[in-house]
């Protein structure tokens, strides 16, 4: 069964109704991107603040319908099934970490790593390891969680910006993300278009391989001036179990709230091993699960506003405005891009917005001659973009609160999905790969 979009594309939105609905996003990037960029700090502006008042202009302006109802829409999109799946890898991340981090998990495996790898390669080990890692696990998510505690503890160590260390793992998560097998973007993505996962992986090299080279070649280039790193103490190496345990179990392909529980529980063993009472690793893990507290009022926040921009026709309107300036092939593929990308900036979650313009975008790619597997790659890989650069999606707000800094901080650090996006525009410009066109 294929996926079909829920947008009634023949139900035209009025230009102001449609840019009204729409305005919500607009209040959010103002509060948060553009006050933080005026005031030249990202911490000045809490993000929940700004999703406060434009989840407020959003309820004020869904007019058709009771108050109430507009806060009955609000809360049910907050409360969906995929909000409260995240909600629950959100606490099972915080616990997992914070106990990894006081049983000396985490300093065991960064020092682990120091001895391998000379500090001029640690960058790009941590981007290669992401890209790895992500592409065998299928999912963003769990590599962010298993990649930033170490990545912040690397840059502390070499008093580097933690910022630009997060910014290098997400870059590599995404990279994993858009190409993998069992990634539900590309599930959705092959099963919208009409085509064959393989068959779509081989066309998505084209565009995401060259831009993980450039951007891996780029952090070799950076890495030669990282100082010489002398580790400060001896570690029991034994204390990486936890985090072989997770990244063995995730790249087995397990559901990664089993994967998390399995790396809290081998962490408690490791702990009790070597002394640490339960009653203090108890605690540990409640300070981290409360670390997440301001993570989940931003994802509900977020899904509520994002749900009533859908249903005052926010997304319809973007569909039919977009889809209506289509010129020639390289324009209908051009308008894949930005349809998948814009939805996507709408509804901050890269699956939702493939499966709801997939299938428009199977319409589109059949009147213009599109093959299916460059239709998939575009919309995989543009939705992986957007994804990676809002300050308010799931991955970024984890790796964030995770290392305890602001959202926005990793953007001018993001060097992957800017590449990946350069690779879109020339395969678009180009009709690369040829047999595809």
């Amino acid at each position: 069964m294929l996926y079909k979009s829920p947008i009634d594309t023949e139900q035209r939105i009025p230009s102001g109704q449609g840019w009204l609905a729409l305005s919500p996003i607009i209040v959010f990037l103002l509060l948060y991107v553009a006050v933080s960029i005026i005031l030249d700090d990202f911490y000045k502006m809490p993000i929940a603040v700004a999703l406060v008042v434009a989840s407020m202009w959003a309820v004020a302006i869904y007019r058709s319908r009771p108050l109430m109802d507009r806060i009955e829409t609000f809360s049910r999109a907050a409360g969906h099934f995929n909000i409260l799946y995240m909600i629950w890898v959100f606490i099972l991340a915080g616990a997992f970490a914070s106990v990894a981090k006081e049983i000396g998990a985490i300093d065991a495996t960064v020092n682990l790593t120091l001895r391998f790898f000379p500090p001029q390669f640690v960058v790009p080990t941590l981007f290669f390891a992401a890209c790895f890692i992500s592409l065998s696990v299928g999912t963003s998510v769990g590599t962010v969680v298993a990649l930033t505690p170490l990545a912040v503890e690397i840059a502390q160590m070499v008093d580097a910006n933690i910022a630009f260390y997060v910014a290098v793992v997400l870059g590599g998560a995404f990279f994993g993300d858009n190409l993998s097998f069992i990634s539900d973007t590309t599930i959705a993505a092959t099963r919208s278009q009409g085509c064959n996962m393989a068959d779509k992986f081989k066309a998505n090299l084209w565009i995401a391989l060259p831009a993980a080279i450039i951007t891996l070649g780029a952090y070799i280039f950076m890495g030669q001036d990282t100082p010489a790193i002398s580790l400060a103490k001896e570690s029991d190496y034994f204390l990486i179990i936890p985090y072989i345990v997770v990244l063995a179990t995730a790249i087995a392909g397990i559901n990664v709230t089993i994967v998390l529980s399995l790396g809290i529980f081998s962490a408690l063993v490791m702990g009790m091993i070597n002394g640490v009472s339960l009653m203090d690793m108890a605690s540990f893990a409640g300070v981290g699960i409360d670390g997440m507290g301001d993570l989940i009022i931003i994802t509900l926040l977020a899904a509520g506003m994002l749900g009533l921009i859908k249903a005052a026709g926010g997304i319809q309107f973007l569909l039919q405005g977009l889809t209506a300036r289509i010129s020639g092939r390289r324009g209908a593929q051009a308008i894949l891009a930005l349809l998948v990308g814009i939805v996507n900036l709408c509804t901050a979650n890269n699956t939702v917005a493939i499966i709801t313009v997939g299938g428009i975008s199977r319409d589109i790619s059949e009147r213009y001659g599109i093959d299916p597997r460059k239709s998939a790659s575009i919309l995989d890989s543009a939705s992986c973009v957007v994804q990676c650069l809002i300050p308010y999606g799931a991955q970024t707000l984890l790796a964030t609160s995770l290392a305890g800094i602001s959202p926005a901080a990793p953007f001018p650090y993001l060097y992957y999905p800017w590449a990946l996006a350069g690779m879109i525009i020339l395969s678009i410009v180009f009709l690369f790969p040829r047999r595809l066109n």
